[in-house]
This record gives structure tokens, C-alpha cells and sequence, in this order.
């Protein structure tokens, strides 16, 4: 498996002081994860190696294009991916998975290739984004009647931090975290890219048999994009609170399914946007 960070020499220059001096950096390991689907090309992502399996799983399952992990009958790093050296010996990279659908799960389409209703760059309106959301989504996040205490959340963003090791290496690294309506730590994750920080969680509990996640708090290091609350919603997760601010998008899809949307979580202080029934303050 790859490093999540590696080290690299570097000049370090301070304009208030003469000179400058070489030193050693720590960066954060970004490298290209091709998803295939029965040896078909699906999607390429980039992403900080690590928790590939779960990655992978969380895709599927927030993209729609699986609904539980029976879905799948196999998901496995694809051998031989690169050839090394004049003899021709193959050495698996672990930077491409290929997934096996269950008998009956419908292959995605040719024209899938990354061409994703949750891509920002899609050119798809707001309007037909949600209403496909709504299509597509397995669990009805609004009958999720779970309460949170408004205090549990603001300590979520330092229970996050406490586990971003690599993090604390490069600095270039985003988290999701999943969390009990408690503030129980469940899960985890980092990555490079938010997007991929989530799809990980999500898979864990895929994984674990814990979708939908009812009466959990999906609690991320950035902001809140409409991709990050539809994966939210696809995994029937009733709150999902950021240090950063919500997009207007992410405000009108987790009002549409009935979530609680929480932005600007910092200090003792936070934003309700969407359900606010769901937060209890004294």
C-alpha cells in the first residue's frame, strides 16, 4: 500500500530574516485511484492512499449506483498495473480497484465516466440535482427523529482534529468523521480531497453494517458543497455539521430531505441552517 505522506526537501525563506536554509517537508501523498466495474473503466479519482476498500464502497453507494453491500460481490486491487524494469516484472500499484456487482445490479452506463450528478462541474441546475437526490436516496432521512445537543457539536470539530495524525505532518489533508448523537468517535477518515475523506467513512459503515447511520452527526474539517450533503443524505445520516460555511445548494438539498445542515461549528458557537428541531441548546 502507498504512504499517506512523504518527505522532500525543501527552502525554507524568511523575508524578515537574511538568508534562508534547507530543510525537510513532510507532504501529503496524492496519487490516482482508477475505479473499474467488471473490468470496465469507471471513474478516476485522486486521492491520499489508504482505506481504498471503503473508498471505493462509498462511491458506489453515494453516487447511486449501489443500495447496500449485498450490491457487491467482490472488490479487489487489480494486479499488474504497471511493468517494472527490462524483465518485464509486474508490480501491483494498488492504485486500481475493480468491483464485481452482484448478480442483477445493473451495470453503470458507458456514459458514466465520471459524468456524475454530485460533480460540481457538471452543468446540471439545482433543481434537477435534488430531484434526482430524491430518486435515488435508500432512507428517508426526515424520519429520522434523533436530537443532538447543540454543545456535543461544538466538540466535534476538536474530537476530529485529535485524529488527523497525518494532518498534523502536512497540513494538507482534509477529515470526516462520524460521530455518535453523543459525540461518540466512530470512524475517522483523511484524505486529500473532502469528497474522498467522506466516500471512506460512508463505506466504513457500508462495511460495517451500519447504514443507514441513523442518529449520527457526519462532521467535516471544510465546507459544506451540496456533493458533500448529498452523500450525507444517500447514506441516511440526519445531521452533518462543518467548520466552514454550507453553499446555498447544500442549504436547499438538506432542507429538501429533511436533514440538519450546521456550518461555522467553531468555538462554542455554531449556524443551524436546515433543522433546527433536531438541535437541543439550554
Amino acid at each position: 500500500m502507498g504512504r499517506v505522506t512523504v518527505r522532500r526537501k525543501i527552502t525554507s525563506v524568511d523575508v524578515d530574516s537574511p538568508g534562508s536554509r534547507a530543510r525537510t517537508d513532510s507532504l501529503t501523498v496524492e496519487e490516482p485511484l482508477e475505479l473499474r466495474v467488471a473490468g470496465a473503466p469507471l471513474t478516476v479519482t485522486m486521492r491520499t492512499p489508504g482505506s481504498d476498500i471503503e473508498l471505493v464502497h462509498g462511491f458506489l453507494l453515494t453516487e447511486g449506483l449501489i443500495r447496500s453491500l449485498d450490491d457487491v460481490l467482490l472488490a479487489r486491487y487489480c494486479e499488474g498495473a504497471v511493468t517494472s524494469g527490462e524483465s518485464g516484472f509486474e508490480e501491483n500499484t494498488y492504485n486500481v480497484i475493480d468491483v464485481t456487482l452482484a448478480p442483477g445490479v445493473a451495470a453503470p452506463a458507458a456514459a458514466a465516466t465520471r459524468n456524475f450528478f454530485t460533480s460540481s462541474s457538471c452543468g446540471v441546475c439545482g433543481k434537477a440535482s435534488i430531484e434526482q437526490l430524491r430518486a435515488q436516496t435508500a432512507y428517508d432521512v426526515r424520519a429520522d427523529a434523533t436530537t443532538i445537543d447543540a454543545r456535543v457539536i461544538t466538540q466535534l470539530p476538536d474530537a476530529l482534529r485529535d485524529q488527523q495524525q497525518s494532518f498534523d505532518k502536512t497540513g494538507g489533508l482534509h477529515a470526516a468523521g462520524l460521530f455518535t448523537a453523543e459525540g461518540e468517535r466512530l470512524v475517522v477518515r483523511e484524505d486529500v480531497g473532502r469528497h474522498n475523506a467522506v466516500d471512506k467513512v460512508i463505506g466504513w459503515a457500508l462495511l460495517q453494517g451500519r447504514l443507514p447511520a441513523a442518529g449520527c452527526v457526519l462532521m467535516v474539517s471544510g465546507r459544506a458543497s451540496f456533493e458533500l450533503t448529498q452523500k450525507a443524505i444517500m447514506a441516511g445520516i440526519p445531521c452533518l455539521a462543518a467548520v466552514s460555511a454550507p453553499s446555498s445548494l447544500a442549504v436547499e438539498c438538506a432542507e429538501d430531505a429533511g436533514m440538519t445542515l450546521v456550518g461555522f461549528v467553531r468555538g462554542s458557537r455554531l449556524n443551524v441552517y436546515t433543522g433546527e428541531d433536531r438541535i437541543v441548546s439550554a
